[in-house]
């Protein structure tokens, strides 16, 4: 379950779209439906679009307009802020893709670049230009990288292009896209073992090659890489700084002057930024920071400012040192864009708004996208929680808050992503990715979300979220995408007290899915490596720390979610797997194929004594005695981003989403 000024449900449907007109046109309550297995009513109440704002991932200045790629918004689009007037000037929609990561300007400052994230290859395009001498025309297509994913772009003091990101399951490569001939060419994978490449830079001469495993990380994946390819010979030679090797990643890279300036992502240690000479790449200083990551780079020839996960930083050239750049404004959380003009620091905040910090000063002025024209659509969600009065849904670095008495819905800012979340007496519990720990939010003294509680950094992808109310514990299981394995974290509310076991389930499988029975926490892990068993099942005491058993299912892929009904353990795989645990015997009972239903990721809850699943296509439901499943709502297709999840409140009433809609189920099986 997951879980961001204010509005009212008419407001929220006008800023939805021609998508949130439709859907006020539509009826809000279904008719009672009839499906074999005997007579039911279900009533589907339709409580408007989940999660509207403008959520971006990339940002870059050219002169006075600052230039924005959104992020899990349909269509992808790029926006142009006017720093001046504080007035969005342009949009250009792009059209493939789900969000614009990359994002680069030519030397001329006439052509941006641009680089898309999709879900699945499906052989479009990839990478963007949009000529910025006539905005009101739209960007076009270019070319395509087979790497599916785009996520930096450098351009060449000649005009030549050059691309990085990655697909899962395949080493990233160097790809050129050359502006005169209009052809994409591939030109090596110079690493192997890479899971995903971050960083490109380029000079006449090289470009600088960055990757390493902050994603798929473990089971022999490589960590922080660094590259230079001749481009006259064709070559790349292997230029990684010694002390960052360790690191699992290349986070960063930009070209300032003669000096070539490389960040990290870290995980278990602190994140690194070196700098190198371009005469000489043996010859350069490597300092560690205070955090995670090292990523934005910018320079005022004095000094280099660099985003982390906790806001802006300096390092001054002439003595090496880090420090935090302090400023008067708001907290500025997780930061895509950053430049530097005469003095100014423009910021592009993933909270959806740009700020200019006087770097002598310290004076901030905001400004918010939606306010100045970005058009705020519908985001696909990453999570849901509700209890009788609230539905919280989770999306990027925010938090929208249904009130269900008034219709009106708050977006809370909170770091990352939510994605997953449980409610007790009115308090919101989130696991934020990535590697932001647990956090809360209490509507009776709490202005917004903030920290509650760290857990180790590279267990860094929450995955679920929830509560075993006999030892008064909140459950998390996790996933170290640098790191492999996962981790369960427990943290007691009332005390305060937490703890996190690492690897509960193995070295490899992560703990996609936890549920609680009697004092037991039950762990479903996911195998993502080829070598293993493929999914094991854990009853483990989250008091005491220890396993009591284990079983491992017969599936050929893991865990994808877990409900409990008595003394049944029911559970669905990523692949419409379905299985039932009689957990007193320790035996598997029952298993069938719901492929149908649920062709991928899933989550589960039991209300009413039922135990329901939803998957991107289907809600649907187990028979208590039968185990037959039964369909509650097709064609449900919710706008999911990291997989399906339902919440339930304390009458029963289940909450998902249909498209990009909030509904709330009401069910009342014949049994």
């Amino acid at each position: 379950m997951q879980h961001p000024p204010s509005m009212d449900r008419r407001q929220l449907l006008r800023a939805g779209g021609a998508f949130g007109l439709a859907a006020a046109a539509a009826p809000l309550l279904a008719a009672p439906a009839r499906a074999a297995g005997g007579t039911l009513s279900t009533t589907v109440t339709d409580l408007g679009p989940a999660l509207v704002q403008f959520a971006l991932m990339s940002g870059v200045t050219v002169g006075d307009t600052v230039y924005i790629g959104s992020r899990n918004l349909s269509p992808t689009r790029l926006i142009a802020l006017h720093l001046p007037t504080r007035r969005v000037t342009a949009v250009t929609d792009l059209g493939t893709g789900h969000s614009v990561q990359a994002l680069a300007v030519d030397p001329t400052g006439r052509y941006l670049y641009a680089g898309v994230l999709t879900k699945a290859d499906e052989g479009l395009p990839n990478l963007f230009r949009w000529d910025l001498t006539t905005p009101d025309k739209p960007a076009v297509p270019v070319g395509r990288t087979e790497d599916r994913d785009v996520r930096e772009l450098a351009v060449a003091p000649d005009g030549t292009v050059y691309a990085v990101g990655g697909v899962p399951g395949k080493a990233p490569a160097l790809w050129m896209y050359d502006p005169g001939t209009g052809t994409v060419t591939k030109l090596g994978v110079p690493d192997p073992n890479a899971t995903l490449a971050r960083a490109v830079a380029a000079t006449d001469t090289t470009v600088f090659f960055g990757a390493g495993s902050v994603l798929a990380g473990g089971d022999g994946a490589s960590k922080a890489s660094l590259y230079a390819y001749d481009r006259a010979g064709r070559t790349f030679t292997d230029v990684t700084p010694a002390e960052m090797r360790k690191d699992p990643s290349l986070r960063e890279l930009a070209v300032f002057g003669d000096r070539l300036v490389v960040g990290t992502s870290a995980s278990t240690e602190r994140a690194r930024l070196a700098v190198m000479d371009l005469a000489d790449l043996s010859s350069y200083t490597v300092t560690s920071t205070a955090g995670t990551v090292v990523k934005n780079l910018a320079t005022d020839g004095e000094r280099i400012y660099f985003a982390g996960e906790g806001g802006l930083h300096t390092y001054t050239l002439r003595t090496g040192t880090v420090a935090p750049l302090v400023h008067d404004g708001p907290d500025l959380g997780e930061i895509w864009g950053l430049d530097h003009t005469g003095g100014t620091l423009t910021v592009v905040s993933g909270y959806g708004f740009v700020g200019e910090i006087a770097t002598a000063s310290g004076a901030c002025v905001v400004t918010d996208l939606g306010a100045a024209g970005a058009p705020v659509s519908p985001q696909t969600a990453m999570g849901i929680a509700a209890d009788g009065c609230h539905v919280y849904v989770g999306g990027n670095n925010v938090i929208a808050r249904h009130d269900l008495r008034t219709g009106s819905v708050a977006n809370l800012r909170a770091p990352g992503e939510a994605k997953d979340a449980e409610l007790l007496d009115g308090v919101l519990y989130t696991g934020q990715y990535s590697g932001q720990g647990m956090w809360t939010y209490d509507p009776s003294s709490d202005a917004q979300p903030h920290r509650l509680a760290a857990f180790p950094s590279e267990q860094n992808r929450p995955l679920d979220v929830s509560f075993d109310p006999v030892n008064r514990l909140l459950l998390v299981g996790a996933q170290s995408d640098t790191e492999g394995g996962g981790s369960l974290w427990t943290y007691a509310p009332g005390s305060g007290a937490k703890a996190v076991y690492v690897n509960p389930v193995d070295r490899l499988q992560p703990v996609r899915a936890v549920a609680s029975r009697e004092g037991v926490a039950y762990l479903g892990g996911d195998n993502p490596t080829a070598q293993g068993p493929r999914g094991t099942l854990v009853a483990f005491d989250p008091v005491a720390g220890h396993e009591s058993w284990r079983l491992d299912l017969p599936f050929a892929t893991g865990v994808a979610a877990l409900a409990v009904r008595g003394r049944h353990l029911y559970g669905l795989t990523r692949r419409g797997g379905f299985f039932v645990v009689d957990v007193p015997l320790r035996r598997l009972i029952h298993t069938a194929d719901v492929r149908p239903l649920c062709p991928g990721f899933a989550a589960m809850t039991t209300s009413r004594g039922v135990v329901y699943a939803v998957s991107d296509t289907t809600l649907f439901r187990f028979h208590p005695k039968t185990f037959a499943v039964t369909t509650v709502v097709a064609g449900i297709d919710g706008a999911w981003y990291s997989g399906p999840h339902v919440g339930v409140d304390g009458h029963g009433r289940l909450y998902t989403l249909r498209g990009h809609h909030l509904v709330r189920v009401d069910d009342r099986p014949d049994r």
